[in-house]
């Protein structure tokens, strides 16, 4: 596992192994994993953000979008 973003409200590792992502959702305390597709879609999506208006706010929006109504509340066991 890597972490390959984080911010005040959202974080992304990285499962190479898996080819996937983990998205968390600091604040609404959910997470979700993708891969395949979906992770190369992420990636994509970011990479599409033009350098000069890439920044913590605009990536924190993107994973609004990808977390909302798919991501699951973490619970502690």
């Amino acid at each position: 596992m890597n972490v390959v973003y984080n911010s005040e409200h959202y974080a992304i590792l990285a499962y190479p192994i898996h080819e996937g992502f983990e998205l968390v959702d600091k604040l609404g305390k959910r997470c979700m994993f993708v891969q395949g597709s979906l992770a190369i879609g992420l990636r994509e999506a970011i990479d599409r953000i033009p350098d000069e208006e890439r920044d913590m706010e605009s990536i924190d929006a993107l994973l609004d979008g990808y977390c909302t109504g798919a991501a699951q509340p973490i619970v502690f066991h």
